[in-house]
């Protein structure tokens, strides 16, 4: 393995940002000074002033394979992720066939292992008939486990009182939950079908899929978490009323209840319906501008501790389809750093604050070993950010499997200029380099 040296880097890690040298040898961060003097054993990566930044750890991603590889699969997924400047994600459980037996779960390593150019763990999936596999989860190579609270495919749909007490009272690892009341959404689907038929329109899901359907869930989450003191994240939070769930007196090494946001609920609202329709169709749904500046807040608060993607792609002509055949879920991978490099540029986010929530918070959160910080001894998982060049979203430069962006046409002030996975250079302006580079995330158990 090549030894690296990046020279006049501005580092962006643990709250400042700083000119300096960083020296990677065998994978990992072997030095960081203000000059390191190259050996001849050394390749020099001049930066000239470039932005280099811990790589981003995406905690929700949906890339599936196996089953659903029409849509997106490992490969094709985390390539467009580390183009993305992301270098590890946590995958969910919701493939085909539905990652509920440990034979299942390990299949997906299995396939990670020899094709994702990104580093990885896969969340076990939990239902209402899969206690005792669930218990058989290894926390020190597996993410979490994943509770669907609300819609989802197959039989992840975990509404069984008997069985939510049961897991939270017995997974000693961490709970990551999707939170949105299942009768309240049928309840208003029937009111929606009563006024419409089958024709809903597009700007009828956050009414459909509401706040009220949003916050019942979210609370009895809460609720189970502190009365068995599980380790209880909430992903995807689409509405501000949920923020009174939340806490952020506490440093987050010592939170046990933990809450996402997600790259579409911090950007787009009920407004953008008209013009992208199922295109910004997410479970939960893109809400009101208040709702998505209050979750803003939330995170510069730390009342939300991470920022995800929840990439989720599909087809063209699946996502072309009328409101009720239209799915839920979008691509967002390959533009989510640049999205908050956007937020950095509008002065509503420091860089320091961006790398935090997308980098150090989930290495945090989830007690990941030796990532998501730049520091000597730690995996060289790094991206490289050009201020000076621009990228505008085409279907020419897409890398998901998908082939559309609900970003498609904009332009962002920032590009992603290179990203290295374990001292690998993995991309750099538009070409992919090192498939199979990515290693599978190994979690402090404590």
């Amino acid at each position: 393995m090549s030894h690296i040296l990046f020279k006049q880097a501005r580092i962006v890690n643990e709250g400042k940002v700083f000119e300096g040298d960083l020296l990677v040898k065998n994978g990992r961060i072997e030095r960081i000074d203000s000059s390191i003097t190259p050996t001849p054993d050394v390749e020099v990566v001049e930066l000239n002033g470039k932005y280099i930044l811990p790589g981003c750890i995406d905690d929700q991603v949906h890339f599936r394979e196996p089953g659903l590889t029409h849509k997106g699969e490992i490969f094709t997924e985390s390539r467009a992720a580390v183009a993305g400047g992301i270098t590890s994600f946590m995958e969910m459980p919701n493939t085909v066939p539905n990652a509920l037996t440990q034979e299942l779960l390990q299949d997906k390593y299995d396939i990670a292992s020899k094709r994702s150019i990104a580093n990885y763990s896969f969340f076990m999936g939990a239902s209402n008939d899969n206690v005792e596999e669930v218990l058989k989860t290894n926390e020190r190579d597996v993410c979490g486990v994943k509770i669907f609270m609300g819609s989802s495919t197959g039989n992840m749909l975990v509404d069984n009182e008997v069985v939510l007490n049961n897991l939270f009272s017995k997974v000693p690892m961490l709970i990551a939950t999707h939170c949105e009341d299942e009768a309240t959404i049928r309840r208003n689907i029937e009111s929606a079908r009563e006024q419409y038929g089958e024709d809903v329109p597009m700007w009828m899901h956050p009414i459909i899929r509401s706040e009220e359907a949003c916050y019942l869930s979210s609370s009895q989450a809460v609720g189970l978490a502190k009365k068995y003191g599980t380790r209880l994240h909430i992903l995807h939070i689409s509405t501000a009323k949920e923020l009174e769930l939340f806490d952020n007196t506490k440093p987050l090494e010592k939170k046990h209840i933990t809450a996402e946001a997600c790259i579409h609920h911090l950007w787009f609202t009920e407004e953008d319906y008209e013009a992208k329709g199922a295109y910004i169709k997410w479970n939960p749904a893109v809400k009101k501008k208040s709702d998505r500046d209050a979750i803003f807040q939330a995170v510069l608060d730390n009342k939300i501790d991470v920022i995800a993607t929840d990439h989720a792609p599909h087809t063209i002509e699946e996502k072309e389809q009328s409101y009720f055949k239209a799915p839920s879920g979008g691509p967002l991978v390959q533009h989510a750093l640049l999205a908050m490099l956007e937020k950095v540029e509008q002065g509503l986010i420091s860089i320091e604050r961006v790398v935090e929530k997308m980098a150090h918070a989930p290495a945090i959160l989830f007690r990941i070993e030796d990532r998501g910080f730049i520091r000597e001894g730690y995996h060289a998982d790094l991206v490289i950010v050009d201020t000076e060049t621009e990228t505008t979203v085409t279907k020419n430069n897409l890398l998901y499997k998908c082939g559309w962006s609900p970003f498609d046409g904009y332009t962002f002030s920032n590009s992603i200029h290179s990203t290295y996975v374990n001292g690998r250079k993995v991309y750099e302006k538009g070409e992919i380099f090192e498939v199979g580079s990515g290693d599978r995330l190994l979690f402090n158990v404590r």
